[in-house]
């Protein structure tokens, strides 16, 4: 008996060290939102309602103006439905650029409305030319370069979060 419980306790301890538990730990069984292990931002679900079908993401919320700032520069990776949020109260004309981005990625501009307004598909990483939004945005949503063409994401498309 005494043995088991042993045996238990290591296989626990082991888990707790694994890759994945990282991640795993950081959604708490309360219900709040998880942690992104990378940057410590608030990781919330996203969906892009398209004609009747919904595609759903898990992004990174950033909302200050620091960490609006940093973005996803410096990051290597991004899992394909991943992606960051930047939201604007009130909304505003946005406008980005990929200082220090390492990655491609599509910056989705989303309109006051929550429908998508335009889309700069596939920035190029370390380019300093401004990508901006068509009007204010109350959003700005940035995925894996590509992404929202191999989606068929477009302009109109709802965006909640």
């Amino acid at each position: 008996m005494m043995r088991r419980m042993i045996l238990a306790g290591l296989a626990l301890a082991l888990a707790a060290c694994s890759p994945n538990a990282s991640e795993a730990g950081a959604q708490s069984t309360q219900g709040s939102a998880a942690v992104h292990p990378i940057s410590g931002l608030p990781v919330v679900p996203l969906r892009i309602h398209r004609g009747g079908k919904v595609l759903t993401f898990r992004v990174e919320l950033a909302r200050t103006p620091q960490e609006q700032a940093k973005g996803l520069m410096f990051r290597t990776a991004m899992g394909p439905d991943e992606g960051m949020i930047f939201p604007f109260d009130p909304p505003r004309g946005a406008s980005f650029w990929m200082r220090n981005t390492v990655i491609p990625l599509d910056l989705i501009f989303i309109a006051p409305d929550g429908r998508i307004s335009n889309i700069a598909a596939n920035a190029i990483p370390y380019d300093e030319s401004p990508l901006s939004s068509t009007g204010a945005a109350k959003a700005v949503l940035e995925l894996n370069g590509g992404r929202a063409a191999q989606l068929g994401i477009v302009p109109g498309d709802k965006v909640e979060w």
